[in-house]
């Protein structure tokens, strides 16, 4: 079987698929069943129909375009990723996942191979927790981490449920119909950037993902005592932001010294009320992150910050209260699909770097109901996220091309 990828048209999708942004070049932004979505979709849904391929929709918008194998009653092998982006994001985030998927389908089928198992793309809806405060919803819903009942409990930003917007959006039928029935993979692979410098630095050309991080995503409130800066003395004060700052560098402390590299706590919202300089702050509200490929050792570290909380109020006799918004468990990546990746890079002799996902992606929840694994190219410094998020034209073939690979060896 000899496979090539159609780098012009690989790359002129990408660049043709970033067009459909509400922000402009080269900031892509493309929040899940805005209009610019919409349109986005389409042109994937016409680009997989003129591949060939079968294409669904379910009552949540997940799109599946299947290359029909064989044998019709075998699981589906399955790729994908997702086309939405945060605002002011870059044009590679999922989409290199989806495109790649989709061209190295291509170039299975120009090349004369006949899966026995379906092969099928799959885009996930609202990988992105832009507009529902939920990260990976598509794929939450597809395999039953999320009910529908809780779903339809979601709101945006306007406070417009869910099932409102998916509806408006063109999404009919019931959320209950999303779940997958048991069995329905018999393996899934997600290309990706890496979203991080390693590759890059180690100068690797791909990384072979062994376990995907989860988070812990937490919300504390403090609550102290306001007042004039100027009329309250020190030893008087009850000063939140204060308390707020020790239990920050409380919870970096605890990540840095769980032992492992794989442990990040990350305090990535501060709110301070009332927010004027020559006012003591009363209130702060904190968004806190902490994420680990181990559980136990994730939990010691949520553990430290409760412990944290308390003494800190005891200490600067202030409110604390910490609310767990959610709780993901990491996964492990299938031994069976890592060895089909590195058989494809030894055969090329391509170096590969077995590595941690420390970002998620839909993979983390599609691991509850498939066997997963994950393939990395690089992405320069690291970047993401960001409007100079860059992968090169060569590195995003040759992931294509591993990928092609790993799909018809897990088909046979």
């Amino acid at each position: 079987m000899s496979l090539t990828i159609n780098r012009d048209r690989l790359l002129s999708e990408i660049d043709a698929l970033a067009s459909y942004s509400d922000a402009e070049a080269p900031a892509v932004t493309r929040i899940v069943f805005t209009p610019t979505d919409l349109k986005a979709r389409a042109w994937m849904k016409a680009r997989c129909e003129e591949a060939g391929l079968t294409v669904r929709q379910d009552a949540v918008g997940n799109t599946f375009a299947r290359w029909n194998g064989s044998d019709p009653a075998a699981p589906v092998v399955g790729t994908g990723s997702h086309i939405d982006a945060i605002p002011n994001a870059g044009k590679y985030d999922g989409v290199v996942g989806v495109l790649g998927g989709l061209e190295a389908i291509r170039a299975l089928r120009q090349s004369g191979f006949h899966p026995k198992h379906s092969i099928e793309l799959t885009i996930f809806t609202s990988e992105e927790p832009t507009r529902f405060g939920i990260g990976c919803l598509g794929s939450r819903l597809l395999s039953g981490t999320v009910s529908a009942d809780a779903a339809r409990k979601l709101t945006d930003s306007e406070g417009t449920a869910l099932d409102e917007v998916r509806r408006n959006a063109g999404f009919r039928g019931e959320l209950e119909e999303v779940k997958l029935p048991v069995g329905y993979y018999a393996a899934f692979v997600e290309l990706h950037i890496e979203q991080g410098p390693l590759l890059e630095r180690q100068q690797i050309p791909l990384g072979i993902v062994t376990k995907i991080a989860a988070p812990a995503s937490l919300r504390v409130l403090i609550e102290g005592t306001g007042g004039h800066a100027g009329g309250v003395l020190m030893p008087d004060r009850h000063d939140a932001l204060c308390a707020a700052a020790e239990l920050i560098l409380a919870i970096e402390n605890a990540a840095r010294t769980s032992g492992a590299v794989d442990t990040v706590a990350t305090v990535g919202i501060c709110e301070v009320f009332p927010g004027a300089v020559n006012s003591i702050p009363s209130r702060v509200r904190l968004g806190v992150d902490i994420r680990d490929t181990d559980l136990q050792r994730r939990g010691v570290v949520m553990h430290a910050l409760e412990a944290a909380c308390h003494a800190i109020s005891e200490k600067r006799r202030v409110s604390i209260r910490s609310e767990l918004v959610n709780a993901d468990a990491p996964a492990e990546c299938a031994p069976a699909i890592i060895e089909a990746l590195s058989q494809s890079c030894r055969k090329h002799e391509l170096n590969f770097l077995s590595m941690v996902s420390r970002a998620y992606h839909d993979s983390l929840f599609i691991a509850r109901i498939a066997p997963v694994a994950m393939l990395f190219i690089p992405c320069r410094n690291g970047y993401s996220h960001r409007p100079d998020e860059y992968a090169a034209p060569e590195d995003i073939v040759r992931g294509a091309l591993v990928l092609a690979e790993t799909l018809a060896a897990l088909s046979k």
